[in-house]
């Protein structure tokens, strides 16, 4: 239809025009004032409600750039639940298409997402009025798509059994949003490290968002995009996005490259977080056909983006007990100071050493060591240096035995090595390289220290605490025989 039929067609009808910002009114004077018999022009909701109280109108047309959804969607609605079902025209926005379901949520309304030129909001309006107000059918797909919207939401609820892993829970979810019909490719991206990263897509063959995305850099969030992609846009803000023309975000070659895969229309809806701050992340929609969505359907899109965040939210806690278990055994397993396996770990350690030992009939050797005169070290340079000599003797020990060995601090000076796989003669060996590193060690605070170890080979029917005796009694021989020495324990 041209815009002179649906200037004749909306002649008969007036309207009103709602903006704060004065040069905007006056385009739209200049525009579209012909299409109405009669047109008003208001800045904000009080104006027009004066207006209303003295003239009602046909068609509000609520253009929505430059008001605050925080500050005036309870004006702006209550415009709309005073028209009571009739026509109402919303001019919003893409980078800020919350004030859909906010609005929707006072009164049916018909909506446009800008950026419009005014010719494109004067082609708009001839159509809608030429239209006569009269509400359109809805197709039959539309149920059939908002039944679809159902199982892709239950698909999703069922996602959640992945959501002890935010990957995994991320591949769940996209692939039951892009079930959806109308849905050519469906995305999550997940703000960790400082940064947006593509947790997971599926779709398009071929359509990867982040190489898209990025530009040629090294970080999503500071992708030029992000102003202009709904997807990042979401993730980045907060802010709900719907591109229905991708071309009306001003990145012609961003709208060249997705419209060379039949996409044509773009939705983020931004992932909340627990509480103030940045968003978890957004799922981002790609059609490929421009539709008007519903306030059933936008409310399903709210309630998806809910579930994506108990998801993430799921699988975050779920790191962080890993992280704390490993922490709280850490703590329960390992000596404070010297970072060795304490004694009660050295024990549970050695018993299913044994265990592993007899099962498979391998050696075991069980070596015993301490630091020699170590009191006279605390006497003479005071306990921080004594500490100070303990981690360098733990240290320096974990650095000569191999990675199945096991150092424990089984208590004060006092040390052992449970050496897997390891003979009598073995045994003796490591120890003898372990009392000359440490004999050659410089010690901080001390100048040098000595140790005298004891060695023992697990006997057939030992026990543990029968092989830690034998290991102490060859200790104190070697204690015995002057220090710095070792001895190996009598069967």
């Amino acid at each position: 239809m041209s815009q002179q039929d649906g200037a004749r067609a909306g002649a008969q009808y007036s309207g009103l025009y709602v903006n704060a910002v004065g040069q905007r009114r006056a385009e739209f004077r200049e525009a579209c004032a012909e299409l109405f018999g009669q047109l008003a022009l208001a800045e904000g909701a009080a104006q027009a409600q004066a207006l209303l109280d003295t003239a009602p109108v046909d068609l509000l047309v609520l253009d929505l750039e430059r008001f605050e959804l925080g500050l005036d969607l309870a004006a702006l609605g209550a415009l709309v639940a005073a028209r009571a079902g009739a026509p109402v025209l919303v001019l919003c926005p893409f980078r800020n298409a919350r004030w859909l379901p906010a609005l929707m949520a006072f009164g049916p309304l018909d909506y446009a997402i800008g950026p419009l030129a005014p010719a494109q909001t004067r082609e708009l309006l001839a159509a809608r009025l030429a239209r006569g107000f009269t509400p359109p059918a809805q197709p039959s797909a539309r149920e059939t798509q908002m039944q679809a919207l159902l199982a892709a939401g239950a698909a999703a609820q069922r996602a959640l059994s992945e959501a002890d892993d935010s990957a995994r829970f991320a591949e769940r979810l996209v692939e039951a949003l892009a079930a959806w019909p109308g849905v050519a490719h469906a995305a999550l991206f997940y703000l960790r490290d400082g940064d947006v990263h593509v947790e997971a897509e599926r779709g398009v063959d071929g359509l990867h968002l982040g190489p898209l995305l990025m530009r040629g850099g090294e970080r999503l969030l500071h992708s030029p995009l992000r102003h202009a992609f709904p997807g990042l846009l979401a993730a980045a803000t907060g802010e709900f996005a719907l591109l229905d023309d991708l071309e009306k975000a001003g990145e012609p070659e961003l709208a060249a490259s997705l419209g060379a895969h039949g996409l044509r229309m773009a939705v983020g809806l931004p992932i909340p977080a627990d509480g103030p701050g940045a968003p978890r992340g957004s799922l981002c929609l790609l059609f490929r056909e421009a539709a008007s969505l519903s306030r059933a359907q936008l409310a399903a899109f709210d309630e998806l983006a809910a579930l994506a965040a108990f998801g993430l939210r799921m699988a975050e806690l779920t790191r962080e007990n890993e992280a704390l278990l490993a922490r709280v055994t850490q703590l329960a397993t390992l000596d404070a100071l010297t970072g060795a396996a304490n004694r009660r770990h050295g024990e549970t350690l050695l018993e299913n050493e044994i265990r592993r030992a007899r099962r498979y009939r391998l050696p075991l050797a069980l070596i015993g060591f301490d630091i020699d005169r170590f009191s006279n070290i605390n006497d003479a340079y005071g306990h921080p240096v004594g500490d100070l000599a303990l981690r360098a003797v733990a240290e320096l020990a974990r650095g000569l035995l191999r990675s199945s060995d096991v150092l424990v601090r089984a208590g004060g000076e006092e040390f052992l090595v449970i050496a897997p796989h390891t003979s009598a003669i073995d045994g003796l060996k490591m120890a003898e390289k372990l009392r000359a590193a440490i004999e050659q060690a410089e010690i901080p605070g001390c100048d040098h220290l000595t140790i005298s170890l004891g060695v023992a080979q697990l006997g057939e029917t030992e026990s543990g605490d029968s092989l830690a005796l034998r290991v102490n009694a060859a200790l104190a021989r070697a204690k015995r025989a002057g220090r710095n020495c070792v001895e190996l324990a009598m069967q």
